[in-house]
């Protein structure tokens, strides 16, 4: 039982660091994000093309150009379960910016670096709510650094790509059980925190131009093996006991971010550019969590189950180009879950999900312009349970009602010469 325990923590810790505190939101450029997140097999994004698709930044016709910014998002959350008169909610902020720079080399040859953070947000549920045997609260944070290099082998054809370098922390706090205190009645809880955790990974992209008009596109990010080798744990509020076996300690983890596989097309007519992207992540690769409690033989290693299922995101994008100042961007997405039945926890309370998106552009004649976007993403309702939460030798269900809510508006400046 002590083992399961433990070992769920920081199954709840490492888990998290897929779904950004349990939203997946994508919001790696103001341009491409009002246009539904498309953008693999667009060529006019300037500088956010290292993230979506590198082979596209050396169509540039600048030499230089540059994009950054930030969004500021609140994730609502509503927990419900009407058997047990249980409420709760939880409305959590977060800021996830980016910043890319492309410098085109040669009229073949373009290289830049993309700084983006795609995981960035926290979830905190009331201290000793109904679920806090699974999550009390979870701040995470993920910085990504790419650098590119991109080759024109044709005005048809492109290519591009380069590694990507991940550094990222997390704070996590549960309580122990449903029902463990001390001897004045407080209830035992551990926080984990992981600092500075590294890995490495790669991206490549092809882009075709069929045409003046039709563009596809290809983009591929590997697999990335976080892992964590001296995390730490502290325990509070430990009764007697267990004073002698839930001590304060280090941990090893290892868990794999799947690979993604992003295949798109982009068609322009007069000042009209539509845009279709399609998405594949292959979350297969995370089926179970193994976890080492270094500092702590009795609990020993612990290998927990999570098969995750492969899942996809459908992006539509338009894009109307009023003038050489004003740009307006319209999208939208479908996004799947790929958490199974009987897997679904409030650290990442995500389902199915639905966003609509809107945005403009406006460049001034020295070169420099304000990209503005705003989006809400709706989850599914979903009545779930997670069903492996171990107790006294025996699986607990906690389960109940979800609804879930992202709304962000974000901000952008590029400057292209």
């Amino acid at each position: 039982m002590i083992r399961k325990l433990l070992s769920l923590s920081l199954l709840t810790l490492l888990s998290t660091s897929a779904f950004a505190g349990g939203y997946r939101v994508a919001m790696q450029g103001n341009k491409q994000l009002a246009m539904g997140h498309t953008g693999v097999a667009v060529i006019s994004n300037g500088a956010e093309s290292l993230f979506f698709n590198p082979a596209a930044s050396v169509y540039s016709e600048n030499k230089f150009d540059i994009s950054g910014g930030v969004s500021y998002l609140v994730a609502d959350t509503k927990f419900q379960n009407k058997t047990y008169g249980w409420e709760n909610e939880t409305r959590n902020p977060g800021t996830p910016f980016y910043l890319y720079g492309s410098y085109k080399a040669t009229d073949w040859m373009t290289v830049g670096l993309a700084v983006y953070s795609p995981y960035g947000s926290k979830v905190e549920w009331d201290k000793d709510w109904q679920g806090s045997h699974l999550v009390n609260n979870i701040d995470l944070k993920a910085i990504y650094f790419q650098p590119t290099v991109a080759i024109k082998v044709s005005k048809h054809f492109s290519f591009g790509g380069g590694p990507i370098f991940v550094n990222g922390g997390v704070t996590f706090n549960k309580n122990l059980s449903r029902s463990m205190t001390d001897e004045q009645g407080n209830r035992t809880n551990v926080t984990v925190e992981a600092k500075n955790v590294t890995a490495w990974g790669w991206t490549a992209g092809y882009l075709v131009n069929v045409d003046d008009h039709l563009r596809l596109g290809l983009n591929y990010r590997s697999k990335i093996i976080m892992n964590e080798t001296s995390g730490k744990s502290k325990f509070e509020n430990v009764p007697r006991f267990g004073q002698s076996i839930f001590k304060d300690g280090t941990i090893k983890a290892e868990m794999p971010l799947p690979a993604e596989l992003t295949v798109g097309a982009s068609y322009t007519w007069n000042k009209w550019l539509f845009a279709f992207d399609y998405n594949r992540s292959f979350w297969t690769a995370y089926k179970a969590l193994t976890i080492d409690f270094v500092d702590n033989p009795a609990i020993g290693t612990s290998v927990n189950p999570r098969n995750y299922k492969d899942s996809s995101t459908y992006r539509l994008g338009v894009q109307y180009t009023m003038n050489e100042q004003l740009t307006l961007r319209a999208g939208w997405y479908y996004d799947e879950s790929p958490v199974q039945k009987g897997y679904f926890a409030p650290e990442t309370p995500r389902n199915d999900s639905r966003a609509y998106t809107g945005g403009l552009s406006y460049k001034f004649k020295n070169g420099i312009g304000i990209d503005l976007s705003f989006s809400y993403l709706h989850f599914s309702d979903t009545n779930s349970s997670y069903d492996y939460y171990m107790e006294d030798g025996h699986n607990v269900s906690f389960g109940g009602t979800y609804k879930s809510a992202v709304t962000s508006g974000g901000i952008g400046v590029s400057y292209s010469f």
